[in-house]
């Protein structure tokens, strides 16, 4: 069994976790999966370093700072004031977004892994009451929420997980798409710096608006 102290280390260990794309590519499956969110972004499904760089340039255009992000902020709010209701609320809505179908099971299947690790935390009432809202089909448990709540039940900073998130993921798929497209580290390297360089101003962009709409409630 886990203890307390083990439980409350996890976040720390698994907000670098790959993102739900990530583990399938190289896969028959994953390889069908990108190849769908290519097409949805209407780009060419990932065949060499060129057509990848292509993938996670929209992908970061169209996904990370549009979509993802922001769940993960928003999330962290309703966490930290305790709105379930609109977490729940925003649970649906990402499942309505046309571009997050073509990996919604892998985002639903990693989401509820890891909101499954919060499980134990018996005295978190929002945790609790968010789990059973997804073990009842009220919501989906997407990964993105998940991260954010995780971030707001152990008090962690928004805008280095925010950030870290960003990093990540990109790291991730280059990492991946490395050990079948066989770029060197250096070239991998030169790719994240690209494609990480608008983060930090991005994330603050993003915070900035969450203090403007309070600031007019």
């Amino acid at each position: 069994m886990q203890t307390q102290k083990q439980i409350a280390q996890e976040p720390s260990l698994w907000l670098g976790d790959l993102h739900p794309l990530v583990e399938q590519l190289g896969s028959v499956d994953g390889l069908v999966t990108l190849s769908s969110v290519s097409a949805s972004l209407q780009i060419k499904p990932v065949e060499n370093f060129r057509t990848l760089r292509e993938f996670l340039k929209n992908y970061h255009a169209q996904i990370l700072l549009p979509l993802e992000l922001p769940a993960i902020r928003d999330a962290f709010n309703h966490a930290s004031h305790n709105e379930l209701r609109e977490l729940v609320a925003l649970d649906q809505k990402l499942a309505a977004e046309p571009l997050m179908n073509n990996f919604a099971e892998a985002s639903r299947r990693v989401g509820q892994s890891q909101l499954q690790r919060l499980r134990p935390l018996r005295d978190s009432r929002f945790v609790q009451r968010y789990l059973a809202a997804v073990e009842n089909g009220e919501a989906h448990g997407w990964h993105t929420l998940i991260y954010g709540m995780t971030l707001a039940v152990y008090s962690l900073p928004l805008r280095q997980g925010m950030h870290r998130y960003a990093v990540e993921t990109m790291r991730g798929f280059i990492h991946a798409a490395g050990r079948s497209l066989h770029f060197s580290e250096a070239k991998a390297a030169r790719l994240l710096e690209e494609l990480c360089e608008d983060a930090p101003a991005a994330v603050e962009t993003l915070l900035a608006q969450t203090a403007d709409f309070a600031d007019s409630k």
